[in-house]
């Protein structure tokens, strides 16, 4: 009796063994450009780009952003270091925003969360886009594997920089005004004479 239970532990090990490593494998290939390596491989990379809906039912295109520079950043309700961020986020976009930055959230919450992100964007006072995330933006950016994951993007659309977790509000702000210079002359000309009027 007691062999009997330890072959059907085993079966059921076994098992659920399989079915893990078949969703592993039956996962649908991202289409479109990834990237992965290091900070200094991805550096001047074209970010990938990408369709998400934001809070109000739009459709938000990264590419739609060209000539902006571009705070990316992949977060959660649940994350406590993203909750840190996100006030230094709130007063960066003011800051920034006349000289051309962009920031976006991209909420990586599980299953149905628009009401839960909406929710919280609201509690935190956001004022930047918030976008509802998914695995394949997920896969194309790396795996964002740690939350928060923030990419700095130029107004070119090249990464400038990628940072993991949470840092200081300095070396935020180092990384948009390096993301600000980069691109083209026209783009941050165009951007200066838009935040001017």
């Amino acid at each position: 009796m007691k062999r009997d239970a330890t072959v059907i532990v085993v079966v059921v090990l076994v098992i659920a063994g399989m079915l893990i490593a078949g969703k592993h494998l039956t996962k649908p290939q991202t289409a479109g450009a990834s990237i992965s390596g290091s900070n200094k491989a991805i550096k001047g990379q074209p970010a990938p780009d990408f369709q998400l809906m934001d809070l109000d039912g739009n459709t938000v295109r990264l590419a739609d952003l060209r000539g902006k520079a571009v705070l990316l950043n992949f977060w959660a309700t649940w994350c406590p270091p993203c909750k840190i961020e996100m006030p230094w986020f709130v007063d960066l976009q003011k800051q920034y925003g006349p000289q051309g930055l962009q920031i976006v959230g991209v909420a990586m919450d599980e299953g149905n969360a628009h009401d839960a992100v909406a929710k919280f964007a609201k509690e935190m006072g956001l004022n930047y886009a918030v976008l509802l995330g998914n695995d394949r933006v997920a896969d194309q950016y790396g795996g964002v594997d740690a939350l928060p994951t923030t990419y700095y993007i130029g107004r070119d659309g090249k990464i400038v920089s990628r940072v993991f977790g949470l840092v200081s509000h300095g070396e935020i702000e180092d990384n948009i005004r390096a993301a600000l210079k980069q691109g083209p002359a026209m783009a941050q000309a165009s951007t200066a004479t838009t935040a001017a009027r």
